[in-house]
This record gives structure tokens, sequence and C-alpha cells, in this order.
């Protein structure tokens, strides 16, 4: 059984979404995917031989389907497991996700996972949540100094940065004017940023904007900003926003301002609203590198199963991630996330993080 707390606010709005993208109601455009189930062959260990185990998600989720995406393949895990689950989501709200893991805590859950969120905020309430028995297995918060004894699950964040703008670079060359839209202090977005800022110095670029907040209209409020940074910087030749809500704004505010034809963007993540956005006739954005956000929701869940089992036996886990090109997703007609799957089988993460007695889930 799967209990949802506060998901509506992660339900996709085509008003946040931007540059004409319009999501739909169905599985495939919500990204609802259903996946199928690999058969357990092996014996459950304690506690799951012992009936549904309790755990809660503690997310921040910001707006776009990547979170649902996330969402949804951790729920379809879990219910293959014998998880029930609480989920919570702060909608980048900090202090509600202070207040929603002080609640999960309290709530007699056998493990936490936390999804995002602030390393200062989390980290005093991960500690507590291990110092009184409850295994954390945390995704994309860089808690690895603050509380070591907490899994830490991410994308390959420095991969992904090095894969787009590698590509970046090819495209644009050396010397170039180029404009930058991030939020630092998250964790992801700082690992990427590194990365970043050692292409701009191999490649001698000038950066002539850095722009970009974390909001729960991240798409929305990007697109002004990067509308305004291009009025006054319209030479720049190419703009690097990573991620995927950050890359919609982008992609909004270069339209906005009739520069389609001359800038390109580069972003990091994918999904059904970002193919839609890639694939569009003269659309901006001709790159991006992301991994499956189904799958890695599913693999996050698998992590949490194998170490209440005491079987995981590390306490950090990489998911690797591909360059997709707009060019790669027109060649081979790809028009949403099920295509994609079948073009790019490296997005699947099934066997990642597995287990004879985990029936894992494959997108």
């Amino acid at each position: 059984m799967i209990k949802n707390k506060a998901l509506a606010g992660i339900t996709v709005v085509a008003a946040l979404l931007l540059a004409a993208c319009s999501q739909g109601t169905s599985d495939t455009a919500t990204g609802a995917d259903e996946g199928t189930v690999a058969e357990a062959t092996g014996t459950k260990p304690a506690p799951f031989d012992a009936g549904p185990v309790k755990i809660a998600i503690v997310q921040n989720s910001g707006a776009g389907d990547y979170f649902q995406q996330w969402t949804n393949g951790a729920n379809k895990q879990a219910e293959a497991i014998g998880f029930e689950v609480q989920v919570y989501d702060a909608q980048a709200d900090n202090a509600k996700q202070a207040t929603d893991m002080e609640t999960a805590i309290g709530s007699g859950v056998a493990g936490i996972i936390v999804d995002h969120g602030q390393a200062d905020t989390m980290c005093p309430l991960i500690n507590k949540a291990l110092d009184a028995g409850i295994p954390v297995v945390v995704y994309d918060v860089a808690t690895a100094e603050c509380a070591p004894q907490a899994v830490t699950t991410q994308q390959s964040d420095a991969s992904l940065a090095q894969a787009v703008l590698d590509q970046m670079a090819l495209d644009l060359g050396k010397d170039a004017k180029v404009g930058y839209v991030n939020v630092l202090g998250i964790a992801p977005l700082d690992r990427r940023h590194v990365v970043w800022e050692a292409i701009v110095k191999a490649n001698n670029w000038s950066q002539s904007f850095f722009v970009g907040k974390f909001t729960n209209s991240v798409a929305t409020d990007n697109a002004q900003l990067v509308d305004a940074a291009l009025k006054k910087s319209p030479d720049v030749v190419g703009i690097f926003a990573p991620y995927d809500e950050l890359t919609k704004g982008t992609v909004s505010g270069i339209e906005s301002n009739n520069l389609q034809a001359s800038i390109k963007a580069y972003g990091i993540d994918i999904s059904n609203a970002d193919i839609e956005i890639m694939t569009k006739e003269g659309s901006p954005w001709v790159a991006t590198a992301g991994t499956d956000p189904n799958a890695i929701g599913a693999a996050v869940v698998r992590n949490m199963a194998l170490e209440i089992a005491g079987q995981l036996g590390v306490k950090s886990v990489d998911f690797p991630g591909v360059l997709i090109t707009a060019q790669f997703l027109k060649d081979n007609a790809v028009k949403n996330m099920v295509d994609l799957r079948a073009k790019l089988p490296e997005l699947n993460l099934a066997s990642v993080s597995g287990a004879d007695w985990i029936p894992a889930v494959q997108f």
C-alpha cells in the first residue's frame, strides 16, 4: 500500500513548463510509467519476511516532471518490494522539509529516504534519525561530511556536466561569449558548477551573465531572469543551464528575445516535456545529459531496502547518465521517454543496487 501526502504540488502544470510545452494527463505524458517487475528468486531477509515494512520519503521538490517521474519510480519499486510508504513533499520550502523530517522520525518507520534539500537544514535531522536507529538514504543532498553514516546516492553529476559541456565546447569552439543559469547551494548543481568553471577556463569563454534562482516555479521565474539578461547581452552564442527546469526557462527567455537562431541552450536531465521542447522545430535546446528519473527513484528505494536488510555495504552510490542531443532525438524519431529507453538501453538501472530477493522494477 502506498500512502502519499502532499503530492498535489508535484503535479505538472502546463504554465510552469513554458516554451510552448503542454503536458497531458496520460501516463505517457506525465511520466507515470508502469514499468515491468522482474520476479525475485531469493528468500526475503528480515524484516521483509514478516509483512510490509514502513518507510518515509521526505522530499523537497521543484516544479516539473522530473520529480513526478522520480516519485513514480520510487513508488513502483516500493510497492514491488513490500514497503508501505509515507511521502512528504516540502515543494521548495526548507522549513517545511525540516518539519516533515521531524514527523517522519517520530512516525515509527523502519527507514527514511531524503530526496533533495539543503544540507545545513537536513544534516542535523538526518543524524537525529540515525541516532534513533533509523537508516537514512539520501538522494542529491551533500551529506557525506555532515552525516557520514547516511547512505548518499546521486546522479554522477560531474560526468553529466562533462558530457554536455564537451558537446557545448565542440559546438561553440574557443573564445565564445556565453551565459550561465544556475543556483548554487544545491548539491547536484554545485557539482555541475565545478565542471562548468573548468570548461569555461579551458576554452577561454567569456561569461556575459550568471543568473538563476530556485523556487516552486523554476522555469517561469528563471525565464524572466534570462529574458532580462539577454536584453543586456544578446550576443552570447550559448547558455548552460544545468537542470531541466532552468533550461526550460532559458529556452523561453531566448525565444522571447527572438534569438533562437543565434543562441544554443545546453541542459541536464531528460523527460517527456524536455524531449518535446528539444525536438520542436527551431528549438535552441540542442543537447542535454541525463538519467531516467523513474529508474533513479526505483534504484534509490532498492538502496533503502538493502540498507534496512543490512546488505548494502557501501555509503555512496552513483548513477551513470548519458549525453542526449536534439539531433539524436530527431534522427531516431524519439517522442517520449518510452522511445528514448528503447534507443538508449543504458538508461535502464534495474541491475544497479539489486539482490535476488528484490523484484527490481525496470523502466
